[in-house]
């Protein structure tokens, strides 16, 4: 199956990769960047171009790996017939591509891709949506090729789940950033840390979260609450954040 990639990053390498790796053949990697579209073309042995007026018109798919605001720009110049044309974003509609081919839809995967981290791709959860019931079956015969944990979305059930993606991981790594940079100050290795934040993250396949919560928060320990405020008292957004999630666990976690 021949495809063409309009997007160099992140997402665009691990989808490229994963399916030249099928055997599949990438025809054309686009970015406005020529020196991005070489770097990925090179790993997938495709052609580089930074010129849409030279895209190929011959490819069965072409994926859209860009930003949101991209999208808009990108979306509504492409005319590609009725080959299966989809964008890879979790929080934009699929009629974006409504005028670029009669067959469109989203293949989106709630994971953080970096460039060169190696990913299980067989284990990645992908949310397809397509125009047409049979659109629908075409995206997921096409990404079934690399994985099977496929799931129905339709554009609002994407977006709440696009929003608990950055609870998740957005915002979560921002505390493990908070968190080791108070350990960096004080001269505490922050590997010490590795092990709760591994049992944290496997603790979610374990049922209800809310069940599982420790600390001081849940359990309503007065004095070391008071006691992590007073070392947060030089640090006044900090202890915000701090008193707003301790307030949030309280309210809304306590179901003990």
């Amino acid at each position: 199956m021949r495809i063409s990639i309009i997007g160099s990053g992140n997402v665009a390498t691990h989808l490229a990769v994963a399916l030249f790796n099928r055997g599949h053949v990438i025809g054309q990697i686009w970015s406005r960047d020529i020196t991005h579209a070489k770097m990925l073309s090179d790993r997938v042995q495709a052609q580089p171009i930074n010129d849409l007026s030279q895209l190929d018109t011959n490819a069965y798919v072409y994926i859209l790996a860009i930003s949101d605001d991209a999208l808009y720009e990108v979306a509504p110049t492409l005319r590609l017939g009725d080959a299966l044309v989809l964008h890879t974003s979790g929080a934009t509609p699929i009629d974006v591509l409504k005028t670029a081919s009669s067959r469109y839809g989203v293949l989106w995967s709630p994971q953080t891709f970096v460039r060169d981290v190696a990913l299980d791709y067989g284990e990645l959860p992908f949310c397809i949506e397509g125009n047409t019931p049979q659109v629908d079956e075409d995206i997921k015969e096409f990404i079934g090729m690399i994985s099977t944990h496929i799931y129905h979305t339709d554009f609002q059930q994407r977006q709440y789940l696009h929003l608990s993606a950055v609870l998740v991981n957005n915002f979560t790594n921002c505390l493990y950033g908070m968190a080791q940079q108070i350990c960096g100050e004080h001269d505490i290795p922050f590997e010490i840390l590795h092990p709760i934040i591994t049992t944290t993250a496997q603790k979610v396949r374990w049922g209800d979260v809310r069940f599982q919560l420790t600390g001081p928060a849940i359990r309503k320990d007065k004095k070391t609450l008071q006691a992590h405020r007073a070392l947060l008292a030089d640090d006044p957004q900090l202890l915000k954040l701090y008193n707003d999630l301790t307030r949030l666990i309280q309210t809304r976690m306590n179901v003990k």
